[in-house]
């Protein structure tokens, strides 16, 4: 008969019986607590005082409290402390908690030095003490494939024994137990962590593995998680701290600022300068707090010049932490060591596309010795793959790439190095000439939206570096330049642009074309007396010539000039010979934007049940054909057609429709706007008027924009008279109500209603108050989504308990909510970007 068992630490007959399976060893938690501290000295001691190998003093996991085994755990030694805070990523933890709830494999890929170790240890340290344990393997400093099973043993702190070696030791140990296992910095041992990661894993039910990678490891059952960079403040909002401190980078810089620089805060005076070094940066986390270190020695402006060279001022890192993020530049170095030869010259000419490439970009620039064009695919889906270039978002036909600001400092310097920066520079030349002949037949080339729209920054660098500045190339790409940033509503430096080829020998053979240009980057900028100069010296000159294509394109331009002064008939006179001379050259599409032109312009005459007809027959051609700035011209003159006819719900449809179309953010979406406000005042609706008035009013402060004269006249026209309207109280309100609306929030409101069809004075007030948060607001409002008690958001945003209950009490009274389950809905609808539900 076995004797009664007792416990191993004090000898107390244990009288409970087994629990899952497994004998009880310890009468209490206490004598299991002194157990696992005698075992801890026993191994701090050494294997020879100790007398056994390492790792035979008791199996991995049997003793020890989860999460509290010595070499490891979520709460152990094993995982160092956070010296600093961790400053948001809270949607990336969350989708690491669930893909990690799902998948037994997750590699965290990025840019070096963008946070993927961090996300990882501070995944661990959240972890509940049930969860299993946690180890930590880092990978920096081993260099062969030979050393990851033992770097991996020495982290599990076990050793070889009788029978079993490598791979077998490891999974033994960890067993069936449930264990997390963080491989950090993969990179340089992809082939080595793929293979021993498949062999635990189907080995180890239990096992779970997070790797951090600049390159995924490629293996069955691997969930790839892109960590991206912080997030930016949105551009427009750089003089409101609350709306500022909600961009992960912004409130990152502001802390380590404050850690060196002690008093630093963020305020309306520096806001537009940090937001600026973010931007700058990219958002990349390493950068961000080198960067901000230096705010103790140097000014924010000084820091924000400086990043012209970004690799010599972001340096001086953490001496504790990893060599390769002591300064920016070996952060980069690490990858660039684990390139192939084709790879570095691939990696190395990207960097004098500065504005972004597609693989025919890259193509026409990288491709020559070493670097065959076939290759090209498959070095850019290395490179996204290592994290040395990332996709731009939303431009996916055809995908785009770009090299985050430091990474293509560093590239630049390795071809400065390599001796290829001149050739490299004229294959750019030629690759951009290339695509502007491609466009050069187009009639009203300055309105279409250029090829080159894409290439901007490209364009500019490669003026500004080019070699040959008397050739037909340099000439060609400075008109399609200025054409761009006319386009793009800079007019100053589009005249500036034309003033350089005013003077050159080679600007002869653009006939007409560059005074038509000149004359519409005038009226830009209200200059109606030269442009009309303007658009008369390039009607003489393509009559000269007898260029049929180039003669409607200056009558054109000398409308825009007489509509610019006021001269309709004239400008209607004009745009009519214009119209014959395009119908007779047979193209559809010229002939519908013509058409277009036309109406405008007699819309303004007086003339618009002919621009309703004229509108009727080529809305339909443009719908089909037009890229989206001249469909929603098209869409704005038939709304302003049919609001001066007296429809008030086809123009407020049309009005919408556009809107749906532009850029919420651009000056393109300010003109519905304004539309739907002359439709809301003659639906007798002034307070949403004015509202819509002074919203976009401001917007065009800030954005620094102004809309031609006629249509500027017809919205202070409709402001005054709502104001005139409204009482005082109402009056306060709706433009109190405007100055919480822009960009997206101005479209959002501006629509809601709109396609609601509700534009009675009712419909306004709720919409307001679910724009109108504070900055500080809509932070409280965001906790309470994620289930924060109000201590704990106190705790988050350094305010009282009280405090944070009077923001609820706004938050309610604005939104007309009255529980958080309520609030946090409302939160979730607006951050999924879609609109708030309605109560």
């Amino acid at each position: 008969m076995n004797p009664s068992p007792t416990c191993e630490a004090c000898g107390t007959p244990l009288s409970g019986r087994p629990r899952g399976g497994r004998p009880a060893r310890y009468c209490s938690g206490a004598c299991r607590q002194r157990a696992f501290r005698q075992r801890a000295a026993r191994r701090a001691a050494g294997p020879a005082e100790r007398g056994a190998a390492p790792g035979q003093d008791a199996a991995p996991g049997q003793d020890a409290a989860p999460g509290q085994d010595a070499a490891t755990g979520a709460h152990g030694p094993a995982l160092p402390r956070a010296l600093d805070s961790f400053v948001g990523r809270r949607a990336e933890l969350a989708r690491l908690r669930a893909l990690l709830r799902s998948s037994r494999l997750v590699t965290l890929t990025g840019t070096g030095g963008v946070g993927k170790t961090r996300l990882a240890l501070e995944y661990a340290r959240g972890l509940p003490r049930g969860a299993g344990r946690v180890d930590l393997v880092e990978l920096d400093s081993v260099h062969g494939g030979a050393e990851l099973v033992q770097s991996v043993a020495a982290a599990l702190a076990v050793g070889e024994r009788a029978g079993r070696t490598g791979v077998d030791v490891l999974a033994h140990a960890i067993g069936d137990a449930p264990r997390l296992l963080i491989l950090d910095n993969c990179e340089h041992l992809a082939d080595p962590c793929a293979h021993l990661a498949a062999a635990l894993l189907g080995r180890c039910p239990g096992l779970r593995i997070l790797a951090t990678s600049r390159e995924p490891l490629r293996i069955p059952g691997e969930v790839v998680f892109r960590v991206s960079e912080l997030s930016l403040a949105p551009p427009g909002d750089e003089d409101d701290p609350a709306v500022l401190l909600r961009a992960d980078a912004v409130r990152l810089f502001v802390e380590r600022a404050a850690a060196g620089a002690p008093g630093f805060r963020l305020h309306r005076g520096n806001g537009r300068t940090v937001a600026e070094i973010c931007r700058r940066l990219d958002g990349l986390t390493l950068a961000i707090e080198l960067s901000a270190r230096r705010a103790g020695s140097l000014p924010l402006t000084g820091i924000l010049a400086g990043l012209d060279d970004q690799l010599s001022l972001l340096a001086d890192g953490s001496r504790t932490g990893p060599v390769r993020h002591r300064e920016l530049a070996a952060a980069i170095d690490w990858s660039h060591r684990l390139l192939d030869p084709v790879e570095q010259a691939v990696f190395r000419r990207l960097s004098v596309l500065g504005g972004g490439f597609d693989q025919a970009a890259a193509q026409a620039v990288c491709a020559g010795d070493p670097v065959a064009p076939r290759q090209i695919l498959r070095v850019l889906c290395a490179l996204e793959a290592k994290s040395l270039i990332v996709r731009v978002p939303g431009e996916d036909r055809p995908a785009r790439f770009g090299q985050l600001t430091a990474i293509r400092c560093y590239a630049l310097e390795r071809l400065t190095a390599a001796g290829e920066l001149p050739a490299t520079r004229r294959r750019v030349v030629r690759w951009l000439s290339g695509l502007a002949e491609g466009a050069g037949d187009e009639v009203f080339a300055d309105q279409g939206g250029s090829v080159l729209a894409r290439e901007r920054d490209n364009l500019a660098a490669a003026l500004a570096h080019a070699p040959d500045r008397d050739g037909t190339s340099y000439v060609g790409l400075t008109l399609e330049l200025a054409r761009v940033r006319y386009q793009q509503e800079q007019p100053s430096a589009a005249r500036t642009l034309l003033a350089r080829l005013s003077d050159h020998a080679g600007s002869r053979a653009l006939g007409g074309a560059l005074s038509a240009l000149a004359a519409r980057v005038a009226c830009q900028q209200g200059d109606g007396a030269e442009a009309l100069r303007l658009g008369e010296q390039a009607v003489h000159d393509e009559r000269l010539r007898n260029h049929r294509a180039g003669l409607a394109n200056a009558l054109d331009a000398r409308a825009a000039a007489r509509l610019c002064r006021g001269e309709f008939a004239e400008a209607v006179a004009d745009l009519r010979e214009c119209l014959t001379v395009v119908t007779a050259l047979g193209d559809a599409h010229d002939t519908a934007w013509c058409s277009q032109h036309l109406a405008w312009a007699l819309l303004q005459a007086g003339g618009e049940a002919e621009a309703d007809v004229l509108m009727s027959r080529c809305l339909p051609v443009l719908r089909r054909h037009a890229p989206w700035r001249q469909l929603a011209a098209a869409l704005h003159t038939t709304g302003a057609t049919r609001l001066a006819l007296g429809d008030l719900e086809g123009a407020e449809s049309l009005f919408a429709e556009v809107l749906g179309i532009a850029p919420g953010a651009s000056f393109h979406a300010l003109y519905p706007v304004e539309g739907l406000a002359m439709v809301a005042a003659e639906s007798g609706d002034m307070q949403r008027a004015l509202r819509l008035c002074e919203a976009t009013a401001r917007a065009r402060r800030r954005l620094d924009t102004e809309p031609e004269g006629p249509w500027r006249r017809r919205v202070e026209e409709t402001a005054a008279r709502a104001r005139a309207r409204l009482s005082a109280p109402a009056r306060e309100r709706a433009l109190g109500g405007a100055r919480g609306l822009s960009g997206e929030r101005l479209v959002a409101y501006a629509l809601r209603d709109a396609r609601a069809g509700a534009v009675g004075v009712g419909a306004a007030p709720d919409t307001e108050a679910r724009l109108a948060l504070t900055g500080r607001e809509f932070m409280v409002a965001e906790l309470v989504g994620e289930g924060l008690t109000n201590r704990r958001i106190a705790e988050k945003l350094g305010l009282s308990p009280h405090t944070v209950a009077t923001h609820l009490d706004k938050i309610r009274d604005k939104l007309g909510l009255r529980t958080r389950t309520q609030i946090a809905l409302w939160v979730a609808a607006r951050t999924a970007g879609g609109p708030a539900p309605v109560r």
